[in-house]
């Protein structure tokens, strides 16, 4: 994918395992790879406060209502890639919840970039 300037959204699901995915159907990778873990899950439990969907405006722009994920240490491809992202704090509570997003970010973006701004849809 190349890299965007515009707001995009994206889906989430929780399945029945209780694993959460993002829902990208044009993705030709391993669906392993979509998995949200090492602390994404818990990020998407407590922003869908319990659903199991939860649909993510994503940009690397702040814009209206935005929180913002702060690229905190980079993993080269030789140690899995992807990045730690800091979640500090969600609609104004401090959480100070960290997250390795993987590849795949970098994959979306066209880039893994040094701020994600979100809002649940």
């Amino acid at each position: 994918m190349t890299a965007t300037t515009n707001i995009q959204t994206y889906n989430f699901v929780k399945e029945e395992n209780n694993r959460w995915y993002i829902d990208l159907p044009e993705w030709t990778g391993a669906k392993a790879d979509l998995e949200m873990v090492e602390g994404a899950d818990t990020m998407l439990d407590y922003v869908g406060q319990g659903s199991k969907e939860v649909a993510l405006m994503l940009a690397e722009y702040a814009f209206e209502g935005s929180n913002t994920l702060k690229l905190m240490h980079e993993y080269p491809e030789e140690q899995g890639g992807g990045g730690i992202y800091l979640l500090a704090e969600y609609d104004g509570e401090v959480l100070n919840q960290e997250m390795w997003l993987c590849e795949v970010t970098a994959w979306v973006f066209g880039k893994l970039p040094a701020v994600i701004f979100f809002k649940k849809v």
